[in-house]
């Protein structure tokens, strides 16, 4: 079966006036230079049931539970209408050589498509291109790489962190002292985050960043971390975080409850929108920010990925990311003092407490972004 490049491109998701409000949609950012080509896809022949292999090298986390569960649920849909067949998942905690035996094995076992959730920026070249030497589709989910042949599907992760490092700019008033607390040093995602941040201080250069430590993507250890820097530096003015480890830093706050409380960035996700709510009846002042990064993305990219199994064409007009080969999705919700009611109250209302504020594309609202 001959496949054909496509160029892909930006869309348009949901909550827009929740984004406005905190400065609008991502942007994307055109191509520097054109793909090598591709082969054509042609349409499957009637009947045939397209197999989906899913690489995913790190389970400590209620973002990838979240994600994994989701991908099994969009897909059940596709394999009810004959479409597809049970997903074929290597799902385990491991390193970059790890995740390339994942990927060796997903080549080995003949699957049509590939999306991974990669732990290196350029660690894993080498064994996608294989892939895609062989025919096989491959979407990079929730972080981006820079590899020609490789798609992606997932919001814009530098934009992504700018916008509670921006807000946390404007709280302090443009000057004070704060900490970092970041993810995996090296995994695509973390680094496209820090280098938002950092560009973001650039305009605040009476901002001090203290100390910068890695909390691994893990609330324990951000609590941990957090707790450390709050013993080290007692007059802290703020500090940034990411993902689960913003409820553990959140939480050493609690616990040690200092005079006055440095400003803090949260988590989009309903425990975090408990504390949050908790510290509101202490404190009926407070206020904090939290943006929601969609593990719905992966599930999005499955549906991309079927319809270009299908033989179906990408409107070459919406062409975005580092590599010109990016669906770049906007961030579904971003939730500040103005929204934190309505959405603690009706999003997390009857969801448990590791819930991600979420948004999952349709099968018909995929079709929209395809050539017809």
């Amino acid at each position: 079966m001959k496949r054909r490049q496509f160029a892909l491109f930006a869309i348009t998701l949901m909550l827009a006036t929740l984004i406005a409000a905190c400065g609008g949609t991502p942007t994307t950012t055109a191509p520097t230079a054109a793909p090598a080509p591709q082969p054509t896809t042609a349409p499957a022949p009637e009947g045939r049931k397209f197999t989906i292999g899913i690489s995913n090298p790190f389970i400590s986390s209620e973002y990838r539970t979240q994600m994994i569960q989701s991908l099994i649920e969009v897909n059940k849909e596709y394999m009810e209408r004959g479409i597809t067949n049970e997903l074929v998942i290597e799902s385990a905690d491991t390193d970059v050589a790890g995740q390339i035996q994942q990927l060796q094995n997903l080549i080995n076992k003949g699957v049509d498509a590939i999306l991974v959730n990669p732990s290196d920026v350029n660690g894993l070249n080498d064994t996608l291109q294989e892939a895609i030497n062989k025919g096989i589709i491959v979407i990079s989910v929730d972080q981006e790489l820079n590899t020609p042949g490789v798609y992606n599907v997932g919001i814009d992760q530098k934009e992504w962190a700018k916008i509670s490092a921006r807000w946390l700019a404007e709280k302090l008033g443009g000057q004070g002292n704060i900490v970092l607390i970041e993810g995996f040093p090296g995994h695509p995602a973390n680094v496209a985050r820090m280098e938002g941040v950092e560009e973001v201080l650039k305009e605040y250069p009476n901002i001090k960043v203290l100390g910068r430590e890695t909390g691994k993507w893990d609330e324990a250890t951000g609590q941990q971390v957090m707790s450390n820097f709050l013993a080290s530096f007692p007059n802290l003015d703020g500090y940034w975080t990411q993902d689960g480890m913003a409820i553990g830093a959140m939480q050493a706050v609690m616990a040690a409850n200092p005079s006055k409380w440095p400003v803090l960035v949260g988590e989009g996700r309903c425990q975090f929108l408990q504390l949050w709510d908790q510290r509101l009846k202490e404190d009926p002042n407070f206020e904090t920010i939290a943006v929601a990064n969609p593990p719905g993305v992966s599930p999005t990219g499955l549906r991309i990925a079927i319809n270009m199994l299908q033989g179906k064409q990408v409107d070459k007009s919406k062409l975005g990311g580092a590599n010109g080969l990016s669906f770049v999705i906007p961030v579904p919700v971003i939730v500040t003092k103005d929204n934190f009611q309505e959405v603690f109250t009706t999003v997390c209302k009857d969801k448990p407490a590791t819930y991600l504020l979420d948004g999952i594309m349709t099968d018909e609202e995929v079709q929209q972004f395809f050539v017809k």
